[in-house]
């Protein structure tokens, strides 16, 4: 069985137990869930599904951190007197292939302040991207590169 649905089950079988399916009894359940398979892992072969958990969680926090710092710096620049950017779109060669992925990665450069996805190469190679600032388009190909392509090829291999 998919490690996965098993998680999803155990955390259902847990809400249908205390008669509560509230989002935090259900996020609860999973958690315990989790934890159940942890500890037998090796019968059930789960050492892959937690380091995959764990990718995805380290992937979620690092968006976090990066929202909060894009949202910061977009707020600092558009507060000040002189408003000094240079807006323009750039090519960011893609090094992720499946189209979740692609979507994802899409997804999470235009919900970061300053950048917006804006299209995709026929090929899938290629994604179009618009910044603000396109002062140095080169620091920001690589910014996405290390902070969200990495760790979705990471999480997601």
């Amino acid at each position: 069985m998919n490690l996965q649905l098993m998680n999803i089950l155990l955390a259902l079988a847990w809400a249908a137990v205390t008669g509560s399916f509230t989002l935090a009894n259900l996020i609860f359940g999973f958690v315990l869930g989790a934890l159940v398979m942890y500890f037998i892992r090796e019968q059930v072969g789960s050492l892959g599904y937690f380091r995959r958990l764990w990718r995805i969680g380290t992937l979620m926090l690092v968006f976090l951190r990066e929202l909060l710092f894009s949202a910061w710096r977009v707020a600092a620049l558009v507060l000040t007197p002189r408003l000094d950017v240079q807006p323009g779109i750039f090519a960011y060669p893609l090094r992720v292939r499946s189209d979740m992925q692609i979507t994802l990665l899409a997804n999470m450069i235009t919900l970061t302040p300053g950048t917006l996805s804006v299209d995709i190469s026929e090929d899938h190679s290629t994604l179009w991207v618009h910044a603000l600032d396109c002062s140095d388009p080169e620091a920001t190909r690589q910014d996405i590169a290390r902070m969200f392509e990495r760790r979705i090829m990471e999480a997601f291999e």
